[in-house]
C-alpha cells in the first residue's frame, strides 16, 4: 500500500512538472520542430554539396560549416552587446524567420557561392535567435523543476532529431517530387520538408507575449 502511495505521489510530482508556464512550453515546442526539422538535413547536406552542386566538394562543405560557425560566434557577441534584454523577443522572431528560410534557399542554390551566402545568413539568424531563446528559456525555468525542464527540452529535441535524421536519409534516397513547374530530387524534397517544419516551429513563437520579457 505504501509503495502504491509513493508511486502515486511521484506521478503527481511528475505531472506537476509537465505543467510548466506557457512561455516555456512554446519555446520547447518551437525548438523541437525547428531543430528536429533540421535533423532531416544533417546526414545529407555534405553529400548533396559534393554530388548535387557542379562545383561542390567536401572542402566546400567544410567551408560552409566554417562560415556558419564564424558568423554565429562573432555576431552573437556583437548583438548581445548592442541590444538590451527587452529586445530579446523580436530578435528571437527575426532570427527564427531567417533560419526557417534557409532550407528553402538550399533548394535553389546552384553553386558553392550560393551556399556560402546562405550559411552566412544562417549564422546571422542563429546569432539573433539562439542567445535570445536561451535568455527567455532560462528566465522562465521554474524553481524546483529546472533540471527536469532542461532535460525535457534536450530529450525532446534529441528524439525529434534522431527520428528525422533517419527519415531524411530515407527520403533523399527514395523520394522525388514533380510539381510541374519544378522537379525536386530527394535531397530537395528534404529541404522543402525541413522548411515547412521550421515554419511551424516559427508560428509557435508568435504566441509568446511581450509580458514574457518581464522576467529577463
Amino acid at each position: 500500500m505504501k509503495k502504491k502511495f509513493n508511486l502515486h505521489k511521484k506521478w503527481k510530482l511528475f505531472s506537476a512538472d509537465l505543467k510548466m508556464n506557457k512561455t516555456l512550453r512554446i519555446l520547447i515546442l518551437s525548438d523541437i520542430f525547428i531543430l528536429g526539422g533540421f535533423g532531416l538535413i544533417t546526414p545529407i547536406l555534405a553529400i548533396f554539396i559534393e554530388g548535387g552542386l557542379p562545383d561542390g566538394t567536401v572542402f566546400a562543405a567544410g567551408m560552409a560549416s566554417m562560415i556558419w560557425f564564424f558568423t554565429y560566434s562573432i555576431l552573437q557577441i556583437v548583438f548581445s552587446y548592442k541590444f538590451n534584454p527587452k529586445d530579446r523577443l523580436w530578435m528571437l522572431k527575426l532570427g527564427t524567420i531567417i533560419i526557417a528560410l534557409v532550407p528553402f534557399a538550399y533548394i535553389f542554390m546552384t553553386s558553392v557561392y550560393h551556399l556560402y551566402v546562405i550559411e552566412f545568413l544562417y549564422g546571422l539568424g542563429a546569432a539573433f535567435a539562439y542567445p535570445s531563446w536561451s535568455s527567455l528559456f532560462t528566465a522562465h525555468l521554474e524553481k524546483g523543476a529546472r533540471g527536469f525542464q532542461y532535460s525535457l527540452h534536450s530529450s525532446g529535441v534529441g528524439f525529434a532529431a534522431a527520428i528525422t535524421a533517419g527519415v531524411g536519409g530515407w527520403l533523399a534516397d527514395n523520394v522525388s517530387l514533380d510539381l510541374g513547374f519544378i522537379y525536386l530530387t530527394g535531397f530537395k524534397v528534404v529541404f522543402l520538408l525541413t522548411g515547412i517544419i521550421s515554419v511551424i516551429g516559427l508560428l509557435f513563437l508568435l504566441y509568446i507575449q511581450k509580458s514574457a520579457l518581464r522576467k529577463i
